[in-house]
């Protein structure tokens, strides 16, 4: 196999012109791998840092002073590069390095690898002997801390076509939900300036009620069947709403509070009247009970831990002991290194919990998650469905789809 023969960093931008940190790996002096570092907005509490404090200039300045002991390791020893990772940082989350930088320097590698042996980089991660494209799912409405005052306290209302044939199909219906949706908002506020959210979203001025019955709407006037043709998503991001002192979720936009029973009742009651495919983060990241009565009460709809999980393995084993989940958000840099990402698909594999693969909203223009959707079997792939770093991932669905490797769509 290759070996490394070159690593090197240096500082870029993300799409919110954050500065963040890429990684050039090359083995056998000819086989480029470069990935650069997503971050989040909404960040759960027990995530891997995404630079230590002096931020990407000190993971860039560590990186340079160690970059040695990664060379002539195979690049597709993800192993041998993850422990001498945590050689370098012996913190439990990266807060010395940088969960970015073993982020990027992990699935560059992993790059260079693929090209390398001539090879998908999906194939090279997976342990499966068959493929399917998740399906994706993408914001087409954001609030919370993806938008403004005055959008909605919910961060995010999403879209996917579970029951396309094609991925370019599955794509372009959510490109058409979301044209649609502007035209369905500015005949309801004519002074929308057209604005958007962190990943692509609208960004309206209305409450959390309104913002769902203007997306049901756009996908109605097209012709399309909620729970048929087309499904919604909600992220509730309810951390971001979570008062630890007053053990109350407080919706300050909107003018409410809600104890953690209402807390259900409210989740529960958006998932029933928008017949919703997916239900991400409804209760707080740490609120184990009462994720499991949603999951109870609504066993066909992917009630997925983010904040909950933070693709951490030892913490979904927790949600699978307590049934706090039956599906779980898969992003990279919340675990930090691929190779821990994997040890998390792996557990999520073997006790039915269906993974979706998730872009950050702070992302870059690569398109490696797309093939890591792919690799771990994952049933959706949230990536957005505009901006040019959203784009990025599915028109990488696109080109994959003019081989013979993936057998269709992903069933959920």
């Amino acid at each position: 196999m290759a070996k490394i023969t070159s690593i090197r960093g240096r500082i870029i931008h993300n799409s919110r012109g954050t500065k963040t940190i890429e990684v050039d790996i090359i083995s056998d002096n000819q086989y480029l791998g470069r990935t650069s570092a997503p971050s989040g907005a909404s960040v759960g509490k027990y995530e891997a840092v995404s630079f230590p404090e002096g931020g990407p200039e000190e993971s860039l300045r560590i990186l340079n002073e160690n970059s040695k002991k990664f060379l002539e390791f195979e690049s597709s020893d993800l192993k041998s590069i993850d422990e001498t990772l945590k050689a370098i940082d012996q913190t439990s989350n990266y807060s010395k390095i940088g969960g970015g930088l073993a982020y990027a320097i992990t699935i560059a590698s992993m790059e260079s690898a693929s090209k390398a042996v001539g090879k998908q980089l999906f194939e090279l991660i997976s342990e499966q002997d068959e493929y399917r494209f998740p399906i994706p799912i993408g914001n087409i409405l954001g609030g919370g801390v993806h938008a403004g005052p005055g959008t909605p306290d919910i961060q995010e209302i999403l879209i996917s076509a579970p029951g396309a044939k094609t991925i370019r199909d599955a794509i372009e219906t959510n490109f058409k939900v979301h044209k649609e949706l502007r035209n369905v908002i500015e005949k309801t506020d004519p002074n929308f300036t057209n604005g958007r959210g962190d990943e692509g979203g609208w960004a309206p001025k209305c409450d959390n009620e309104k913002a769902l019955e203007l997306c049901a709407m756009a996908c109605e006037n097209l012709g399309y069947t909620l729970g048929k043709d087309v499904s919604l998503g909600v992220d509730f991001a309810s951390s971001t709403q979570w008062n630890e002192e007053k053990h109350l979720y407080v919706y300050e936009r909107a003018g409410f509070e809600n104890t953690p029973e209402k807390q259900i009742e409210f989740a529960a009651s958006i998932i029933e009247k928008y017949k919703l495919i997916y239900a991400e983060d409804a209760v707080h990241e740490e609120a184990f009970g009462d994720m499991s009565e949603l999951v109870s009460k609504f066993p066909k709809t992917m009630i997925t831990g983010d904040d909950l999980t933070v693709t951490s393995k030892d913490i979904l084993k927790k949600a699978i002991e307590n049934k706090s989940c039956n599906a779980a958000i898969l992003k990279v840099n919340q675990a930090g290194s691929l190779y821990d990402a994997l040890k998390f698909a792996k557990v999520a594999d073997n006790n039915d919990i269906k993974l979706i693969t998730s872009h950050r909203s702070g992302e870059s223009i690569d398109s490696q998650i797309s093939h890591i959707g792919i690799g771990t079997n994952s049933k959706m792939l949230k990536v957005g469905v505009v901006g040019g770093e959203r784009v990025a991932k599915l028109n990488e669905l696109i080109r994959l789809s003019e081989h013979d490797l993936i057998q269709g769509m992903a069933e959920v």
